[in-house]
């Protein structure tokens, strides 16, 4: 049955101001004037949906973040709240005894950052070794690039003193010695986290179930998982040949170890399979700000000469590059120092055909004005992670003074021509896209402090990194992110217009329903 929307405020993002939608069989059909929709339709059987006075407008496309490490993290403990080590050993026991862990189960916790702990430093396996001596214990910092493990976690993991450093990471050790303390960084970290498993399969497909319920409640109808492996490739896979993904879900492989996920499933490239398909390659260049991993070109304020470090030489970047174009599929890649957006920008430069793969810089955050241009003659989407202003902003400031004010530069990128992107890196943070919009339009830390005013855009502007400019990345610009006949029943339905209220009340605003392919897949309270 066809249905009708009206007596609301309707964002289109298109050129066109409109009073009425008419969706049939999952896509918009008609767009127009109230008046003139309801006596075309006075015949027939349809389903009118009165708005009411609220608004409606493309729902929220996820330009970056890891759907499956959500679910992860929804099963394990939650250490965001946590203002000490006292807090964190209390939380990852109070987690084993609700969740009845004998002495011998991995014990893992999700979400401190050590920037915001009492003691400003990161925990030891000796501090782990209170949760307990029995129990593998590891504890994930909110970045997800770095976290510490107890005694018994690495004897589990073979890491000691001959253990040497990863490419790409570091391995902490007691002062004076090779013995590792418990702390872990990049790339050696990430190797640890692979080598532990916590759920189920049947369990994981429950948690991204609960995940894909979160996304929805925030107004996006589609997510990405941001960096997969085989194991998150075949939970997905799985659960797109049982019919059971609700949301659009957009996988990108890791290019360097798991290329033959994209070799054995060509026909997913690009193409939609239940819900799921395989949008290219993912590459880490470097690290965190807030972690001081990232990779830039002048010293951390503090700091005599370090600069955080790569994760790969220049002609091993090229050489990622080189095959993703010449498999002719997108890549995107983890940049948030403005040394690692060289590696990129160089890279793509070398290469002559590289329009049509819309190559994307993920996070940007020190990406430096000079470098814009040059991403525009390449095509090179950035994406930002522009929410870090306010989480980690007067953490920016401590770490990488006047520079800080700079950090995710959306309206350069803007007055520069580019195509941009907002993201939240879920679960880093979680997919709140209009606290994003708020964020990107005030620039905010959290101490009050505004950033970077040169680089506020406004709320239209915030919405289409969100929506449209989102459809573009993912080459979906023709189906997605836009109120358009033709285009898919992709939206939602809100409480208030963001283009008309206060700037500062737009984190406050209500998603009452999100609707995908014109079907609600969320209701608010």
């Amino acid at each position: 049955m066809k249905q009708l929307y009206y007596n609301g405020t309707i964002i289109t993002l298109e050129n066109e101001e409109i009073e009425a939608l008419i969706v049939e069989n999952g896509k918009i059909t008609k767009t127009g004037k109230k008046a003139e929709i309801l006596e075309e339709v006075k015949n027939e059987e349809v389903e009118k949906i009165d708005l009411k006075g609220r608004c409606l407008m493309p729902s929220f496309i996820d330009s970056h973040s890891h759907i499956v490490s959500l679910a992860q993290t929804l099963g394990i403990a939650q250490l965001q709240q946590c203002s000490d080590y006292e807090e964190i050993i209390n939380a990852m026991k109070k987690f084993k005894q609700d969740n009845n862990k004998n002495d011998e189960e991995w014990i893992v916790g999700f979400g401190y950052d050590h920037n915001f702990l009492k003691e400003k430093e990161q925990p030891t396996k000796e501090i782990l070794d209170k949760i307990s001596t029995t129990n593998p214990v590891m504890i994930t910092h909110k970045s997800g690039h770095m976290g510490v493990l107890n005694t018994k976690a690495l004897e589990i993991l073979g890491i000691n003193e001959q253990t040497e450093d990863l490419d790409g990471g570091k391995i902490g050790r007691i002062k004076n010695t090779k013995e590792p303390n418990g702390y872990l960084e990049e790339s050696a970290f990430i190797n640890a986290t692979q080598k532990t498993q916590i759920n189920t399969k049947e369990q994981m497909i429950k948690l991204i179930k609960k995940a894909e319920k979160i996304y929805a409640s925030y107004g996006i109808t589609t997510a990405q998982e941001g960096l997969t492996k085989q194991t998150e490739f075949d939970l997905l896979k799985s659960m797109a040949d049982n019919q059971m993904l609700d949301l659009d879900i957009i996988s990108y492989v890791d290019i360097k170890n798991c290329e033959e996920i994209v070799n054995e499933n060509k026909n997913m490239i690009g193409k939609y399979y239940n819900n799921y398909k395989i949008g290219g390659y993912k590459l880490f260049l470097d690290g965190s700000p807030q972690g001081k991993t990232a990779w830039i070109s002048k010293p951390y304020k503090g700091e005599e000469k370090y600069c955080g470090y790569p994760i790969y030489e220049l002609k091993q970047v090229e050489d990622f590059v080189k095959k993703a174009i010449n498999e002719k599929v997108q890549l995107i890649t983890h940049c948030n120092g403005d040394l690692a957006a060289e590696q990129l920008i160089k890279a793509y430069e070398k290469s002559e055909t590289i329009n049509n793969y819309r190559p994307v810089m993920i996070h940007a955050q020190l990406v430096r004005k000079d470098q814009l241009p040059r991403m525009k003659k390449i095509n090179m989407i950035p994406s930002f992670f522009v929410a870090h202003v306010y989480y980690w902003g007067d953490i920016h400031i401590k770490n990488l003074g006047k520079r800080a004010q700079d950090i995710s530069p959306i309206k350069s990128a803007i007055e520069n021509g580019l195509i941009y992107t907002m993201h939240q890196d879920t679960p880093v943070i979680l997919p709140n896209m209009f606290e994003t919009i708020w964020c990107a339009v005030n620039r905010k830390t959290q101490n009050g402090i505004e950033i970077g005013n040169s680089q506020k855009i406004t709320v239209k502007e915030a919405i289409k990194g969100l929506t449209i400019n989102s459809a573009y990345q993912y080459f979906e610009e023709k189906d997605k992110g836009s109120i358009k006949t033709g285009k898919k029943a992709d939206f939602i339905i809100i409480d208030k217009n963001p283009l008309e209220i206060n700037i500062e009340e737009l984190k406050s605003i209500k998603i009452l329903y999100t609707i995908k392919n014109g079907k609600i897949i969320y209701k608010g309270d």
